[in-house]
């Protein structure tokens, strides 16, 4: 073996991170843009339970364990690394202030964090200029907090966007809301107490995803909402809109500019964002499969040169993508300014290139997962050994 990272319960889990590391983001020890994949070898990971769940920020990284622990790295200027201070780290360090908790969900913002209890407690951290941690001020945070509006609440999940964050209870939005993306039914500045979002009322809402300046919720029928700044057009959203489809969606990912959905079927479709490629070139545009049924701007899109090919996984930076195809295959494509296509430049590619992990786990048989950040991406490659 080449020196992979062993976990318990006889879990083999190697972790690749590329793109902007000039906070420490990529946790490689190193303060530098990676443009190919590169192994996080660290002593903290290396003696923790297996990542089960992984969030990517501005510039920071929060991993989520098997065992319910936190691990943080990256820019930390904010306090948004939950240890205390507002360093950046260069390797993933535990987040002691949550040690005696069990977390099930965690989310990286621009410059804040939050994380969600067994128990349905919200913890938060960081950036607070524009309420977007829910405790009722605008204050910086640099320990976890608990968010006393939900202590009579159940909280499943936490979505932290570039300035604004969702609760899922109902779905509450709160911190900034000018381009609608808190789904209140009017534009509001700024909101430091969570507020429910309208028009889901009657939706049993499972997922919930936060962008740039817009926001996503999934149902547990598949029927995907919307709300905030528009995809294609420059009219914002004031509150959740159900994008019909004759599709049922298991995945929604945000990026800036643009979003990635993806069906029960292993379909990946998109909306907007042809800025760098996010979405698809020019010339291939016109020949995009369109979903019927939706006459807005705002409709669903694949790119063509996916046809075919099943999707496991999706992920949305800035102004890139990735996803994981059915063979275990990583693809990018998007800006790649600062490497965080993985594909060796720093060129924007407008079609989806196959990323070369390198992966070095004893198993063929192999799940990879990943995650987008601003600029950058992690991929997380498990499987699990023979006894």
């Amino acid at each position: 073996m080449n020196d992979p990272q062993l976990m318990e319960d006889d879990v083999e889990q190697e972790l690749w991170s590329w793109g902007a590391g000039t906070d420490a983001q990529l946790g490689t020890g190193r303060l530098e843009d990676n443009n190919l994949p590169q192994l996080v070898r660290t002593p903290s990971l290396s003696s923790a339970p297996a990542i089960s769940f992984l969030s990517c920020g501005g510039a920071h990284v929060i991993a989520l364990t098997a065992g319910g622990g936190v691990l943080t790295w990256g820019r930390g200027n904010s306090g948004q690394l939950g240890l205390g201070d507002m360093i950046s780290s260069l390797h993933p360090k535990p987040v002691m202030r949550l040690g005696s908790y069990f977390i099930t969900h965690v989310s990286a913002g621009w410059s804040h964090s939050g994380f969600v209890s067994d128990e349905g407690k919200l913890y938060t951290c960081g950036d607070g200029s524009f309420g977007q941690l829910g405790h009722g001020d605008y204050q910086l945070r640099c320990f976890p907090e608990e968010v006393l509006f939900f202590s009579d609440k159940h909280v499943d999940k936490i979505a932290c966007g570039m300035r604004h964050s969702l609760a899922l209870v109902k779905v509450y939005g709160f911190g900034a809301g000018k381009r609608g993306q808190l789904g209140i039914s009017k534009k509001i500045q700024t909101v430091n107490l969570p507020i429910l979002s309208s028009n889901l009322e009657a939706a049993e809402i499972v997922g919930i995803a936060a962008g740039g300046d817009h926001s996503a919720a999934l149902s547990a029928e598949g029927h995907l909402y919307t709300w905030g700044r528009g995809f294609k057009s420059t009219s914002d959203v004031y509150s959740p809109q159900h994008l019909p489809s004759p599709s049922s969606f298991s995945k929604v990912a945000l990026g800036w500019n643009h979003a990635l959905v993806l069906t029960d079927e292993g379909e990946l479709y998109m909306l907007g964002g042809k800025h760098h490629g996010a979405l698809s070139d020019s010339e291939m545009l016109n020949s995009m499969k369109s979903l019927p049924g939706d006459s807005r701007e705002d409709n669903f899109q694949a790119v063509p040169a996916l046809s075919g090919i099943k999707v496991l996984d999706i992920a949305a930076g800035a102004e890139h993508s990735v996803i994981v195809t059915e063979d275990g295959g990583v693809k990018t494509w998007g800006w790649g300014e600062h490497g965080q296509l993985g594909l060796g430049d720093t060129c924007d590619h407008t079609n989806p290139q196959t990323v070369n992990l390198n992966l070095k786990l004893e198993s063929t048989a192999y799940d990879v997962k990943v995650y987008c950040g601003s600029g950058f991406t992690v991929a997380v490659a498990t499987s699990n050994l023979p006894n």
